[in-house]
């Protein structure tokens, strides 16, 4: 009897746990889109996401202004440079890379709004349980992070900015790992592009 109630101890200790800040796994894709609260940029895009390389790719479309874009990054963080890429032109632009890299992750200073289940809790596989965090930026612009308690998978995020008011980025289909891992690296003919006009992060989502 003993043992059971020691046993019964360490499990509602587990089970009541706070959550605590997190980090997301280093290989992910997926898809996501992003709006933003002046309602002059909307963007759906897929992703491939590795923190180990610090590579992203983007594969973007949408508007910006009420005029529609498409654009291919390929962002390489440890060499501070992006590629814009046209597959069907065969041509690739060269660019600087004026941003550090960030992991996908809550930060450690954010605080915990509370737990809330996606979907319904009324049975097995209806819902998903996820954490809602928020904080403040370097800048001191309010963010909201949202992630899955279970793997830190990011369901949302939402900061502030001074261009476009909020900014709401929302995850799905993401997927653990990357199946082709060469989309990560430049192509052939991207091997000879001239250096452009850097870049920043919020000109991802909208340069043509």
């Amino acid at each position: 009897m003993k043992l059971l109630a020691v046993l019964a101890c360490i499990l509602a200790t587990c089970v009541a746990q706070k959550p605590q800040p997190c980090e997301s796994p280093p290989l992910l894709s997926g898809q996501l889109t992003l709006a933003t609260q002046n309602e002059q940029l909307w963007a759906f895009a897929r992703y491939l996401y590795d923190a180990l390389g610090q590579r992203i790719r983007l594969q973007e479309m949408g508007f910006y202004q009420n005029k529609s874009f498409t654009y291919d990054a390929l962002l390489l963080y440890r060499e501070a440079v992006m590629y814009e890429i046209n597959h069907q032109d065969h041509t690739c632009k060269k660019r600087a890379l004026r941003v550090d890299f960030h992991p996908m992750a809550v930060p450690r200073n954010s605080t915990l709004l509370g737990q809330a289940v996606v979907g319904s809790s009324s049975g097995p596989g209806q819902g998903l349980l996820v954490n809602t965090w928020a904080g403040k930026l370097h800048d001191n612009a309010p963010y909201f992070v949202t992630v899955t308690e279970f793997g830190c998978i990011p369901v949302s995020t939402s900061y502030r900015t001074s261009s476009f008011g909020w900014m709401v980025t929302s995850f799905f289909n993401n997927v653990v790992g990357i199946s082709d891992p060469n989309q990560l690296n430049p192509p052939e003919f991207c091997q000879d592009a001239l250096d452009e006009e850097p870049v920043d992060f919020f000109s991802l989502f909208h340069m043509k």
